[in-house]
């Protein structure tokens, strides 16, 4: 029982689903949520992420083990396909229920959220508007935190523009490792049709724009501090791309330039509880 377990948080995706969970924790805490708000956040988020990870293992299974991913539990044989996808149905019908005491827009917000994400796992993963879905999701990930307030007021127009930056930058960034997997499997969405440079340099292009709509964004002038951030951010892109390049020369996966997405998206959200309230 422990394995299968194991397996099921394995097959979930763990990493960017705690990373997303933390930062829209964060970006609660940072827009002024009470504590209650913020549990409800990270876990209705918490949901998203486990939702989306569990039905896109549920429905790449035959194609992982096509090209023998025996690094995922279920071409591994560790857990069942049945038992993924029916964990991801559970965490799809969880999420508007736990996001509902956060008020109707909110719940709303990222039920539409949820339901663009699950679109990207099929179909529109295959299309020329693979992107889109990650930007709409990531858009709506700090409109639900704001909306979620008491009141429900309007998220700033920035806000929900660097989140949707953020989002299509990570979705150039997350295809990267598996572009030749994908490629033996019939994906075909926009970051495999620019290939791996043109891929890398949409990136590393929509998060450093990202960073920089985060410290242009708010009302007065840039601080030091989002300006040294904008130059880190151009840094650790500058190196998750070197390192990456380094690993496909020696055979091995790719996952550099994700986890500098991951670093960059902790450093908007530290610019942003910098900011302090939003609404």
């Amino acid at each position: 029982m422990s394995r299968r377990v194991s397996a099921l948080i394995k097959a979930s995706h763990p990493e960017p689903a705690v990373a997303v969970t933390a930062v829209a924790a964060l970006l609660a805490w940072g827009v002024g949520h009470r504590p209650v708000g913020i549990i409800l956040v990270a876990l209705t988020i918490a949901a998203t992420q486990l939702a989306v990870g569990w039905t896109n293992d549920w429905l790449d299974a035959d194609r992982d083990r096509q090209v023998g991913r025996a690094d995922k539990p279920v071409p591994a044989g560790a857990v069942s396909r049945r038992t993924v996808g029916a964990a991801g149905l559970v965490a799809a019908a969880a999420t508007p229920l736990l996001a509902a005491p956060t008020g109707v827009p909110a719940a709303a917000c990222i039920t539409g959220a949820l339901l663009s994400a699950l679109a990207y796992n099929w179909p529109l993963k295959f299309t020329v508007v693979s992107v889109l879905p990650y930007a709409v999701s990531f858009g709506a990930l700090p409109a639900f935190v704001v909306l979620a307030l008491p009141g429900a007021p309007a998220p700033p127009a920035w806000l929900v523009a660097a989140g949707a930056l953020l989002g299509a930058g990570a979705h150039f960034a997350n295809v990267l490792p598996d572009l030749a997997d994908d490629a033996r499997t019939g994906v075909h969405g926009l970051p495999h049709r620019l290939g791996a440079t043109g891929s890398g340099l949409a990136a590393a292009g929509l998060l450093a724009a990202a960073t920089v709509t985060l410290v242009a964004g708010p009302p007065g002038p840039p601080s030091w501090a989002g300006l040294a951030a904008v130059a880190g951010t151009v840094l650790i892109l500058a190196t998750g791309w070197y390192v990456a390049r380094r690993a496909a020369t020696d055979g091995t996966r790719p996952n550099a330039v994700f986890r500098a997405v991951m670093l960059v998206a902790v450093i908007d959200v530290v610019l942003l509880v910098a900011s302090g309230p939003v609404a």
